[in-house]
């Protein structure tokens, strides 16, 4: 499929060949779920954390003797009924990632490119680079009229990553970094040109990985 090529000036600079195997194709909503499922559930930190009962701090003596005060039998003030007690069977640090095969990575994506490409919603810049200022930056993707973007370049510059830090909803990636919940948080999808070729590199390498697993 052809393409215009626009410049941040909102100018042309010619015209771009995507290949329809990864931006033409048909987008499932199943396949690009899962993949953002998997994707959250590597990013949650898993971090919470309660004391049980060896862990709170205390006495192990025990309370009282076991008969003929009246009272229920205790053998702990750290048990769970007492307060200042630990907690039974409460959250502890762990890891919620799990594993998604590679070939449905790789679908995802591709469905999420394909998806902003039949809304209309992907353009090819000829660069993001040139812009070291935020308000210069802001005012090119005004007239843009870009409110919420995703720049996807093969490696990021560093002057414009630093001008783009405080405007909201814009975010740059490198290739390797293009996701599809990123994609799909974005109402834009800008990719340079030579981030179109990262891509593609990208993708064609996961498909023979994939064939020669």
């Amino acid at each position: 499929m052809q393409i215009d090529i626009t410049t941040l000036d909102k100018g042309t600079a010619g015209s771009a060949e995507l290949p329809d195997e990864f931006f033409a194709a048909k987008p499932r909503a199943d396949i690009m779920a899962r993949v953002v499922h998997w994707q959250l559930a590597k990013r949650r930190s898993g971090n919470h954390k309660i004391k049980g009962m060896g862990e709170v701090s205390g006495t192990t003596k025990k309370p009282y003797r076991q008969k003929g005060t009246g009272n229920a039998r205790q053998g702990s003030l750290r048990a769970p009924q007492f307060r200042t007690g630990g907690v039974v069977h409460g959250p502890v640090v762990r890891s919620h990632e799990y594993s998604l095969n590679k070939k449905v990575r790789r679908l995802g994506l591709i469905c999420a490119l394909s998806q902003k490409a039949a809304q209309g919603k992907l353009v090819v810049l000829d660069a993001a680079s040139g812009v070291a200022k935020t308000a210069e930056l802001a005012k090119k993707l005004k007239v843009l009229g870009w409110s919420s973007a995703l720049i996807v370049d093969r490696e990021v510059d560093g002057d414009f990553l630093m001008a783009s830090r405080n405007l909201h909803k814009i975010d740059i990636l490198p290739t390797v970094g293009a996701n599809v919940y990123d994609i799909l948080n974005h109402d834009v999808l800008a990719i340079t040109v030579a981030g179109i070729e990262g891509l593609k590199a990208r993708l064609t390498g996961a498909a023979k990985a994939g064939e020669a697993a």
